[in-house]
């Protein structure tokens, strides 16, 4: 039974990108974490969110031109860059200490730099005289901060290490000339300005598509019955830490040791994915088994190729290792339409609301009800 809890509670984490171009340099916090609920991020420090919105509301003033800037956009540079200034302490002014510095970028290949920048600010915002590195949550470059920082704060001082400021930077510096950040196509740009690299573009759209995913508030306003009970249930978990091995048919539960990146869930009362799915359908009178790829056995199969708008309100959405196989199914979450789902993704994180698409390797769904 330990050895099924286990394999249920495998949940992958978002795609991992690692680029250091001659735009803006990076460093990248921990990958793992995640979003909660409309408007709110579980992940996201809350005077982190505070800036990143007041910062989409400001940027209308520096480019007036910007169309579609939202603050899944800044969330999502940030949680690349310094995974929301993670173990700093924010300042209610957003002064953020300690200070976040990147690696030295001197061509060494630490941390992934391989073209050396002199310096260009005598260590006034880096630190250092010895070259240069990126600062702050949004890791700029100081030559780079010379050229677009804005004080946001209204204490006439543009400083890359407060937050507010350097939300707002960074709105103003994706905008370009005036970007419809609304497109997909414009969005790609921005980011890829941002960072030369298409692994860094992919990595931070995967988060700003979980972001937005979460800042939406699902319509359940045709929606009874069973299907309703099993929805209502799953989303009121949200903001529920994963455990590892945690969550059955009558709850939360304290879960087991160890997922193989060595995260125990003894000492963490909440769900991972198919223990949260097994409690939702209990709601509604529907005994789930308890591992993810034994769930795909059940009801009428829904298969991946015929893609995610196939699925339908309350379904199981699966997800797979080797797509096909459904042996290969390593994570569960449940339907809510519009591409969203509510999930349980990885040890860290939250029970969260994400699009069906943040996900690698889409295995179909199931439908129970």
């Amino acid at each position: 039974m330990v050895a099924l809890l286990m394999f249920a509670a495998v949940c992958c984490a978002a795609p991992v990108g690692n680029a250091i171009s001659a735009y803006v340099a990076l460093t990248t916090g921990a990958r793992d974490g995640g979003i909660a609920e409309g408007g709110t991020a579980a992940d996201i420090p809350a005077r982190m969110l505070t800036a990143y919105k007041k910062a989409t509301a400001q940027v209308g003033k520096h480019v007036p031109e910007c169309r579609g800037m939202r603050w899944p956009i800044l969330a999502g540079i940030a949680k690349v860059e310094s995974n929301h200034a993670a173990g700093r302490n924010i300042a209610d002014n957003g002064d953020i200490r300690p200070k976040i510095y990147g690696v030295l970028l001197n061509g060494s290949g630490a941390g992934g730099n391989t073209t050396a920048f002199p310096d260009s600010d005598a260590g006034k915002w880096d630190g250092t005289a010895n070259g240069e590195r990126a600062v702050g949550p949004f890791q700029f470059l100081p030559s780079t901060w010379e050229g677009v920082g804005e004080d946001a704060n209204g204490d006439k001082t543009a400083d890359p290490h407060n937050a507010d400021d350097a939300a707002l930077s960074a709105a103003i510096y994706l905008c370009g000339n005036g970007r419809d950040l609304g497109q997909r196509s414009q969005l790609k740009a921005a980011i890829l300005q941002y960072n030369h690299s298409t692994a860094y573009v992919s990595n931070v759209l995967g988060w700003i598509d979980q972001y937005t995913a979460a800042a939406k508030n699902p319509d359940l306003s045709s929606i009874s019955g069973k299907v309703r009970t099993v929805i209502e249930t799953a989303l009121a978990q949200r903001g529920v830490p994963y455990s590892w091995g945690g969550g059955n048919a009558s709850g939360r539960s304290y879960g087991i040791c160890c997922s193989p990146g060595g995260k125990s869930g003894t000492n963490i009362k909440g769900f991972d994915c198919s223990g949260l799915t097994q409690y939702a359908y209990a709601k509604a009178g529907i005994q789930l088994p308890r591992t993810a790829a034994a769930q795909a056995g059940l009801g009428r199969r829904i298969p991946a190729r015929l893609g995610a708008g196939a699925l339908k309100h309350g379904d199981l959405v699966f997800y797979a290792d080797a797509p096909g196989r459904d042996a290969t199914i390593y994570h569960v979450g449940i339907y809510l339409g519009s591409g969203q789902m509510v999930n349980a993704p990885r040890p860290g994180a939250v029970v969260r609301l994400d699009a069906v698409s943040a996900m690698p390797g889409y295995a179909g769904g199931a439908r129970l009800l």
